[in-house]
């Protein structure tokens, strides 16, 4: 797989993200929907913002490594976050995420009136190989 990264200018690296990803020769694609605070028993969380974070964190990573990729292979994040007021102060939780795995991705950070039931924050992958 080859990876370029675009980045006309210099201030999105401290978000961690990049301007776009272009990928090249892949051996796979992985689309992931979008993950949650939701447990293994389906039970969606009603904690806080920054636990409910830790959780969707979690969960995508572990789809990510049961399908047989590495988190290093994301190169497409959507965040869906009820409030970015509530989410902002905890950012830093997934920029170490990101910078742990070595992640290069393009991001999209939308606000949305509502998620499945109790759920605060959601985290949608593409992740290639």
């Amino acid at each position: 797989m080859e990876k370029r990264i675009v980045n006309p200018w210099k201030w999105q690296e401290a978000r961690s993200y990049s301007q776009a990803v272009e990928v090249k020769n892949t051996a796979a694609t992985l689309y992931c929907s979008g993950q949650a605070a939701i447990d293994p028993d389906g039970t969606s969380s009603n904690k806080d913002m920054k636990s409910q974070l830790e959780q969707a964190i979690a969960n995508l990573e572990q789809v990510i490594t049961t399908a047989g990729y590495a988190c290093k292979g994301v190169v497409r994040l959507n965040i869906y976050t009820t409030s970015t007021q509530e989410l902002w102060p905890h950012f830093p939780i997934l920029q170490e995420w990101i910078a742990k795995h070595n992640i290069e991705q393009a991001v999209t950070m939308l606000e949305v009136n509502g998620l499945f039931e109790t759920l605060k924050v959601e985290l949608e992958a593409t992740v290639v190989k």
